[in-house]
């Protein structure tokens, strides 16, 4: 097998090389592979047996217009069709063995945040820090599955609005408790640092609702902020979807759609800090992504 260090593709075999051939794992153990462009017929029968597409499509099939328009209505919220949120979601009803179709809302899609809080723990908190430079995973355009780590320059300015949909489930175990959603913001104001706080707070009881609290100045001039969810003296469940940080007209919060809020990256994406990360998570205390139906 030849072996070599870098290739140049002219345009000329351009068309025909990536035809036939594809990378795989190009950052610790870069190579080229054969692409896979015909399948037996054996194989392409176990394709369409995995798959769950034909189950979904009689299902949707079954939709009246009014609710197919509302699915759509509703994935907008998530960049969606209503199309794909639908196959999105009943997949997941699917492989969790669960029957029917879900009722579509605006203030969930599909996966949710959970943080869950038993004895002996009685308070969680969590952070997404928002530095000035980090990395994100980007799909690579023109690609099926492959991601490249992405350098993200976020000037950080005022107004900063800060928002999420949340449902909860949570009692009181000491005095004083309490349960927020905030963004901790440094600014600096005649040569020292400060420190302001943008609260939401949330209702420890709650059927799914919305939350949102504006910033728009503070003494002297902004240096960056992190995003927390904190719970103190509460036992329970809390419920979180299409969370928002938006300033410069843009949308700042990684996985605002809570399909994996404990994401950790390795390897060669190792320098991607995770989407959420434990401050205080005492045993009993733990926060991951699920599906659910909620009444």
């Amino acid at each position: 097998m030849a072996k070599v260090g870098y290739v140049d593709v002219t345009p000329a075999v351009d068309d025909a090389y990536f035809k036939y051939l594809q990378p795989s794992d190009r950052f610790v153990f870069s190579r080229i592979i054969k692409k896979q462009t015909l399948f037996s017929y054996k194989k392409k029968k176990g394709l369409s047996q995995k798959s769950l597409l034909p189950q979904v499509a009689e299902v949707w099939a079954t939709f009246s217009p009014e609710e197919k328009a509302l699915w759509a209505t509703v994935a907008s919220y998530s960049n969606l069709t209503g199309w794909r949120l639908f196959v999105q979601d009943q997949c997941l009803r699917i492989v969790n063995d669960m029957e029917g179709s879900a009722v579509p809302s605006e203030l969930h899609q599909s996966h949710v945040g959970l943080v869950h809080i038993e004895a002996p723990a009685s308070e969680a908190k969590i952070v997404q820090y928002h530095p000035h430079f980090y990395y994100v995973s980007k799909k690579v355009p023109k690609t099926k599955s492959q991601y490249a780590p992405v350098l993200v320059n976020e000037d950080f300015t005022l107004p900063l609005t800060i928002s999420l949909n949340y449902s909860s489930d949570l009692t009181s175990v000491a005095e004083g408790s309490f349960a927020k959603f905030y963004a901790h913001v440094w600014h600096s104001y005649q040569g020292a640092d400060r420190e302001t706080d943008l609260t939401i707070d949330l209702d420890p009881q709650s059927g799914w609702t919305s939350g949102e609290a504006t910033l728009t100045d503070v003494l002297g001039y902004v240096v960056r902020y992190d995003l927390y969810f904190h719970f103190s003296g509460l036992q329970g469940e809390f419920y979180f979807d299409n969370v928002s940080a938006e300033h410069s007209a843009q949308n700042w919060v990684r996985d605002p759609f809570c399909k994996d809020i404990n994401q950790g990256f390795t390897r060669a994406f190792y320098q991607i800090p995770k989407h959420w990360a434990g401050v205080i998570l005492p045993e009993g205390s733990y926060f991951e992504s699920i599906y659910k139906d909620f009444d």
